[in-house]
């Protein structure tokens, strides 16, 4: 019996190398890591503070009065099997214990109501990312450009910090909750800036952003692929890494949001804005490659020590993707979304405004492609999207809202 009128919790499940330990050693080790985190303990199969569990040992059955491997409850709790499906879900209990792979033995557990949904933190103040959650809001990212040269609004923000406060109030009172600073315009064939000049293009806004209390429960992004651009920016203040090119185009970006511990968004796209627009063919199917090349930046993130709980992921809408493509993208959201190993991770969605958009409505000027867009955010959210990222925070918006008005229920 399990005590079911207490708080919601995370849970998580992680490998670590405890080879050399034995079996009893490693309970003495786990015990003193609870110890040091002041666990406290008051009702069995309650409500405590920290709960450090040793589900598996390497192929060991081991059987004392105080430790069980394999864990006795583990295949009866869905907050157990679930986030280990997410490590190792083919894997199954040591031979001759309960046949079967952990995932499908997750398969028919009944599930929780509400469901149970895996947790991205992107803000100290505002509520995580819940992917999983069928009720859960989506969030609108505000495109905060300072550049002169992107493709839809290069030059149109004012260069001195303080002239943005408009901007930056209207964004926010609009409703979003995030606002992706950009100095680096990543357009097809933009001129590249050096770092410094795209440091001096969003740190000072940064600064500003965070030096007054009215912004605080306000997200800040750093839409950028240079390893020392983010540090620099997530150091300022700024809570995600918004990386167009997932890592590929700075080999130390993802050690570094690694150490930074940030949040941080993986988008798909190939080659670089210069070339990825040659690089459109997708032989074994659209939506089979994006998703392997995504898990492989998945897989190459993990490795560099970033948690899986703070990737977000991008489909890459207009990057090394033709008209064509853009649309099965967003029509087929929802089925990228539970590809087996991105199942359980937040999206982010980005069409605002784009070159497709104007080619299909007609719409030549990147700015009135508002009609446009507003279709794309709808099917954003119909797909399972979390954020949203746009030019026009009203109308998106409200356009968000009553998207998840109708699908988020």
């Amino acid at each position: 019996m399990y005590v079911k009128d207490q708080d919601s919790f995370l849970n998580a499940v992680c490998e670590v190398n405890a080879d050399t330990y034995a079996p009893q050693q490693l309970l003495h080790a786990v015990k003193s890591i609870e110890s040091r985190l002041g666990r406290q303990k008051t009702v069995e199969k309650g409500p405590r503070n920290v709960d450090l569990d040793i589900l598996l040992h390497r192929n060991t059955i081991f059987d004392e009065e105080n430790l069980s491997i394999p864990h006795k409850l583990m295949l009866e709790r869905e907050f157990v099997l679930r986030p280990l499906c997410d490590l190792i879900p083919d894997e199954s209990l040591p031979t001759g214990m309960k046949p079967g792979s952990f995932k499908e033995h997750l398969a028919v557990l009944p599930q929780s109501v509400p469901p149970l949904s895996s947790s991205t933190p992107f803000h100290p103040t505002l509520p995580p990312l819940t992917p999983l959650s069928s009720k859960r809001p989506t969030h609108v990212m505000a495109i905060l450009n300072l550049t002169p040269d992107s493709f839809s609004d290069g030059g149109v923000h004012p260069s001195e910090p303080s002239s943005l406060l408009p901007t930056i109030r209207s964004m926010i009172a609009s409703g979003a909750t995030i606002l992706d600073l950009g100095g680096q315009s990543t357009r097809p064939h933009a001129l590249e800036v050096s770092p410094d000049e795209e440091l001096s293009r969003i740190l000072p806004t940064i600064q500003l952003i965070r030096s007054m209390p009215e912004f605080a429960n306000i997200a800040l992004s750093v839409d950028t692929y240079r390893a020392s651009v983010a540090a620099a920016a997530i150091t300022a203040g700024a809570n995600i890494i918004n990386d167009v090119s997932a890592g590929n185009m700075d080999p130390e970006m993802l050690p570094t949001a690694a150490k930074l511990g940030c949040t941080i968004i993986l988008m798909h796209m190939r080659g670089t804005p210069a070339t990825m627009t040659k690089l459109t063919s997708y032989p074994d199917g659209l939506l089979p490659t994006v998703a392997s090349e995504l898990q492989a930046r998945v897989n190459a993130a993990e490795k560099a020590g970033i948690c899986r709980w703070r990737i977000v992921l991008d489909p890459g809408i207009g990057f090394a993707k033709n008209e064509a493509q853009n649309l099965e993208l967003l029509r087929r959201l929802g089925d990228l979304r539970e590809w087996e190993g991105l199942h359980g991770f937040p999206w982010l969605v980005g069409a605002s405004r784009k070159g497709f958009i104007g080619k299909i409505t007609g719409v030549k000027e990147a700015s009135q492609r508002v009609w446009g867009t507003a279709a794309t955010v709808a099917a954003a959210v119909q797909g399972g999207a979390d954020v949203v990222r746009v030019h026009d925070v009203t109308e998106m918006t409200q356009v968000a809202k009553m998207a998840d008005a109708i699908w988020r229920v």
